[in-house]
């Protein structure tokens, strides 16, 4: 069993995963609606991706004997955007706020001195680094392109390779 703060913010961060996997979805389907089904699959995946991540909390609470719950606020997603850049922006910054959430995190089992839970969180650090990354280099590349619609278009197709298998 591991302390109540802990288990506390790790059930704040399954909820945030949660989130994260609605807004992908939210994200896809605008990108669908539009025409982009490169982008949108991406999308899709990264939906599916995130929500694997709130599963792998959820298992490691119940191996460790404690309790979550989900939360479900009544916050809209939003729906539509001005411009791919635009989604893609928001996904990178929301990105951002998540890994400031996972080192708060880590910070919070060193100071419990709850190594299980600190050892745990190390591959949710990496994956961070990974969805930053991987973010922000599509974010480059859709700035680059600019309003360039061939370029657009080769960018739709080319986003296939960066699928993530899970």
């Amino acid at each position: 069993m591991f302390s109540n703060t802990i288990q506390l913010g790790l059930i704040k961060q399954l909820n945030r995963e949660l989130e994260s996997s609605l807004l992908y979805l939210s994200m896809a389907s605008w990108v669908e609606k539009i025409g982009f089904e490169g982008i949108c699959e991406f999308l899709y995946d990264h939906s599916n991706e995130e929500r694997n991540h709130m599963f792998k909390l959820i298992r490691y609470i119940n191996k460790r004997n404690g309790n979550f719950y989900i939360s479900i606020n009544n916050k809209s997603l939003e729906t539509s955007y001005s411009s791919l850049k635009d989604l893609f922006q928001k996904l990178f910054q929301h990105e951002k706020d998540i890994s400031e959430e996972i080192n708060f995190l880590v910070e919070l089992s060193s100071r419990e001195k709850d190594y299980f839970t600190y050892n745990f969180l190390q591959w949710f650090i990496e994956e961070q680094i990974e969805e930053e990354a991987l973010i922000k280099m599509i974010l480059n590349k859709i700035e680059l392109i600019g309003e360039d619609k061939s370029g657009l278009y080769l960018f739709n197709k080319d986003i296939k390779k960066y699928h993530k298998k899970n």
